[in-house]
């Protein structure tokens, strides 16, 4: 332990250092607030990386329950989360909108979506696209054929590129309207990769917006590595230490984006479920967990990672 006091009569000042290994923490003390609760200044030792590699914690979905924004803002205020993708058709979108007011650092990208895969809860297009929609006038349920939704996948029907660009267009003016500042543009289950007249689309409208599609060719326009780790299996503080473990594959000098899903295990996200996966409060409670883990936070630090926005690597390309 290291004291340091300041004495100026009658006014005191006495910083106390207490050290534990690579850990210190700093507490402050005056005649002002000697006799009160006071919040402790933690810090831990740093590793220099010079070239160190930059990763991007991206939270997807926001706008599809009030559990999931409510997660989503949690990552960011309390954890490691740097970028949040918020889909506009959704539900909860008008209060994804008031929550990013309240939080204006946040990097935000629109999350394109052509689907709508909850069994419990549905969103439409913002547009007339017939082909995108099925009966009741909802999104497919599904991109791609689906055992368990037969013929109810987008790229089971007769698709056209124009209704995807028709509505790419108004999510857009849609997001812009209610979030200026937006940075980018992801795609909600590859829906801006799954066809090259889709990415080729995706890459034109993009430049009439100024908005990069990070999901089209993210690695090879904007040199962002996609990364993660096995998950199967495994309980919530085995998952804690497999996400710490993927820092040590960050090679120097490279940016990486890790992509997950941040919720909250209660009632209203247990009914929120599609066939083929029902563990959803669970699994993203643990995302949540992770994002918000102190001993991630203090891995990170002690890793050398640093923690960026689709933004921040944007910005300096252009």
């Amino acid at each position: 332990m290291f004291t340091l006091r300041y004495i100026e009569s009658p006014h005191t000042e006495t910083i106390v250092c207490k050290f534990d290994g690579d850990k210190v923490s700093i507490d402050f003390q005056n005649i002002f607030n000697q006799n009160t609760k006071r919040t402790l200044f933690k810090g831990i030792q740093t590793v220099s990386r010079p070239n160190a590699p930059k990763l991007i914690i991206r939270g997807d979905d926001m706008g599809y329950s009030h559990s999931g924004n409510d997660a989503l803002i949690q990552s960011y205020r309390n954890g490691i989360e740097t970028s949040i993708e918020v889909i506009v058709p959704s539900p909860w979108f008008p209060e994804a909108v008031k929550l990013l007011k309240e939080n204006p650092n946040i990097d935000v990208g629109l999350h394109f979506a052509i689907t709508s895969e909850w069994d419990n809860v549905k969103w439409r297009p913002l547009t007339d696209c017939p082909s995108l929609k099925n009966a009741d006038g909802y999104f497919f349920p599904m991109l791609f054929h689906n055992k368990n939704y037969l013929k109810q996948a987008v790229m089971d029907q007769d698709w056209k590129v124009e209704d995807i660009e028709k509505e790419l267009h108004a999510q857009i003016k849609m997001a812009l309207k209610y979030i200026p500042r937006l940075s980018h543009v992801s795609g909600h289950m590859f829906s801006l990769g799954f066809a090259p007249e889709v990415k080729e689309m995706a890459k034109r409208v993009a430049k009439q917006y100024n908005l990069p599609m990070v999901d089209t060719d993210g690695t090879q326009d904007y040199k962002i590595n996609y990364t993660g780790f096995d998950a199967r299996g495994l309980n919530t503080q085995q998952k804690i230490q497999a996400f710490i473990e993927m820092f040590d594959k960050l090679e120097d000098g490279k940016t990486y984006v890790f992509v997950e899903h941040p919720g909250l295990d209660n009632h209203e996200l247990r009914a929120i479920s599609h066939i083929g996966y029902e563990d959803v409060a669970e699994g993203r409670q643990d995302v949540t967990t992770i994002f918000t883990s102190e001993e991630v936070r203090v891995a990170v630090v002690k890793k050398g990672i640093e923690l960026v926005s689709y933004k921040d690597v944007l910005q300096k390309l252009k």
